[in-house]
């Protein structure tokens, strides 16, 4: 294909993507309401799946957060424009999470016949675990992660005398960080496999350096939900150990045959 071919190629691409992504967003302006309400505010209230489910905890805090009392935060907004402006970059997130699999379909057959047969498996392969563990790592940060951490802080006083007043840009910042960087967390085994496929590192590489992998989890986990209790840490740290030990399996060469 000529320069300019490849030009118009890209053009259709991304034609496509956009059309796409302005359908999505439309969608999800209409059921916005919806689905703030039944999915995006769920973790501030006791109802939650994840509080149910350790309703029967009740620690002081110290080794085990206590989840035997009721809980409910109060959103509030404090801007003439935050709700609508909350509406629309909403809609917007949210219709880039659904069409993410879709985008990244049409660049790679975009790229597809430039590349050489092993390359292509090799990308193939890649995207098809990635994707995947790319919305893993967006449910563990929306039935997980996010909860420990917003009950955590909205909990917490410095003061009896200074009352928490979550306010809603606050609350869907802290709510979209928080998932997306567990989104992005879950691309180590991918980017690991794909970094052994070219010589980079290795899985005796990763085994030696597993101690240091360790303390650097563990102070990701205590950096991503800041609670001080070992039961919300371990339960943040676990994922991401198991993503490393995963890590080491996929970097692994096949045997040569004797």
């Amino acid at each position: 294909m000529s320069f300019w071919a490849h030009l118009e190629a890209l053009r259709w691409t991304l034609m496509r993507i956009v059309v796409g992504y302005g359908l999505l967003v439309a969608v999800c302006f209409i059921f916005m309401p919806a689905i703030f309400s039944d999915v995006i505010m769920a973790p501030a209230g006791s109802d939650f799946i994840l509080y149910r489910w350790l309703n029967g905890l009740s620690g002081d805090g110290t080794l085990v957060p206590d989840f035997s009392r009721d809980f409910r935060v109060s959103i509030i907004s404090i801007q003439l424009t935050s709700q609508f402006m909350t509406h629309i970059s909403t809609a917007l997130w949210l219709a880039f999470l659904l069409i993410f699999p879709y985008l990244v379909g049409e660049l790679w057959l975009f790229i597809r016949p430039g590349l050489y047969r092993r390359e292509r498996r090799g990308v193939a392969a890649m995207l098809l675990f990635g994707i995947p563990m790319f919305y893993l790592g967006c449910a563990v940060g929306y039935f997980i992660v996010f909860p420990f951490t917003f009950r955590f802080l909205a909990m917490y006083q410095l003061s009896a005398d200074i009352p928490n007043m979550i306010s809603l840009d606050s609350y869907i910042d802290t709510f979209i960080m928080l998932i997306f960087v567990m989104g992005v967390v879950f691309q180590l085994p991918a980017v690991t496999w794909l970094l052994s496929k070219m010589g980079l590192i290795t899985a005796r590489l990763l085994r030696t350096y597993r101690r240091h992998a360790v303390v650097v989890l563990l102070i990701l986990a205590a950096i991503i939900t800041p609670t001080g209790d070992p039961f919300t840490l371990l339960t943040v740290f676990l994922p991401l150990y198991l993503l490393y030990e995963l890590s080491i399996l996929l970097s692994r060469r096949p045997r040569s045959p004797r």
